[in-house]
């Protein structure tokens, strides 16, 4: 089963990278993702020549932990093209290439009519992956992400420092606020690749941790 791959630089894409397959996963990247496994194929490319490079892959899966933040990005606009624009112009690219099953880290909280700017973009990425007529979804909400990244934010960092206390303070019924390490999002992504049940199916740190 061939296994398509965005965001293996990022924080839950390097776990999975790290945890499927290697022999039947590639990984689009702008740049080269030092130490995986040599059998992993990397296509390496300006984001542009992505959906030809998705198309030449022929994937039966493919996954998007792709993610940056507005600081990161610099603005809304370019912060949206990534977490949005990028991620449905991959999804389109792997479904167009005969792509079964598409699977999504996005947020807990993500919702199109959400109020905040990025929960509204998380969510809109969501709707963009299930109009594109894949048998089967697997989005994928976390709560805040453990994880030692290669970029540094502060804020989450702070976040994460005192998420055994807050992770403690939340009641059980709503634990998908909690904190969650990346390894088990990733685990979890693993898990279900290939999964034949036909349907978009939400995953919130509960399932995630099974």
């Amino acid at each position: 089963m061939r296994i398509i791959l965005a965001g293996a630089s990022g924080l839950v894409g390097g776990f999975v990278a790290r945890q499927a397959d290697p022999a039947a996963l590639t990984c689009v990247t702008r740049r080269k993702v030092e130490g995986l496994d040599a059998q992993i194929s990397q296509l390496v490319a300006p984001i542009d020549q992505w959906s030809a490079h998705v198309a030449a892959a022929k994937p039966a899966v493919a996954i998007a932990a792709l993610g940056t933040t507005i600081r990161a990005a610099g603005s809304k606009a370019a912060f949206s093209a990534v977490d949005l624009d990028l991620v449905r112009d991959f999804a389109a690219a792997a479904r167009e290439a005969g792509a079964r099953q598409f699977m999504l880290v996005t947020s807990v909280g993500a919702s199109a009519e959400a109020a905040n700017f990025y929960l509204s973009v998380k969510g809109k990425a969501e709707a963009a992956v299930q109009a594109l007529g894949y048998d089967r979804v697997d989005i994928f909400r976390p709560g805040l992400l453990r994880g030692d990244r290669a970029e540094q934010r502060t804020g989450e960092s702070i976040a994460m420092m005192i998420s055994p206390f807050t992770d403690l303070l939340t009641p059980p019924m709503f634990d998908k606020y909690r904190s969650i390490a990346a390894s088990q999002v990733a685990s979890a992504i693993v898990r279900l690749i290939g999964a034949k049940e036909v349907g978009v199916f939400i995953h919130h740190n509960r399932e995630m941790m099974v």
